[in-house]
């Protein structure tokens, strides 16, 4: 799954704020969840409309981008 394929920027949604795709759910919101301590299955509770598969793959992307950049 590609960032694209993944994630919808789009000014008519949610203000162009970056959601998980074919929902309204901020991408950011997931970050929020567990800096506060929740696991994935309480976000994914609360949001039913991410799939688990959208939730780790954001994560991997997430991981993927930290590593490449701190191994630049």
């Amino acid at each position: 799954m590609t960032a694209r394929e993944l994630i919808n920027i789009d000014p008519e949604i949610m203000g162009g704020t970056p959601v998980f795709r074919g929902t309204r759910v901020p991408v950011k919101t997931l970050f929020d969840h567990l800096e506060e301590g929740d696991s994935i299955e309480v976000f994914l509770d609360d949001f039913p409309g991410v799939t688990r598969e959208q939730a780790v793959t954001l994560l991997e992307m997430a991981m993927s981008s930290v590593i490449d950049k701190a191994g630049a």
